[in-house]
């Protein structure tokens, strides 16, 4: 299976190829976790990445532990984008 990427900090290599969004939920399935978000032009983008990328990318949030991240910006790559 493809993944696509994600990031809670803003890329410093190749800009141009990331969006950015708002994270409206994280959810696992089938053994991934899927990550909705909003896209700056309102498009709604379901993002799936394993599940490692998930708690990386959720620890880095400048948020706390217990605390949700929906609502936090995020950097992301469709797969093949």
């Amino acid at each position: 299976m493809d993944h696509d990427r994600i990031h809670s900090q803003e890329p410093s290599h190749h800009v141009e190829r990331w969006s950015t969004g708002t994270i409206e939920s994280v959810d696992q399935r089938d053994g991934h976790c899927v990550v909705t978000v909003q896209a700056d032009d309102g498009a709604v983008v379901e993002l799936t990445v394993t599940l490692a990328v998930r708690d990386l990318f959720l620890s880095r949030l400048d948020i706390g532990e217990a605390e949700s991240p929906v609502g936090e910006q995020v950097w992301y790559r469709e797969r093949g984008g």
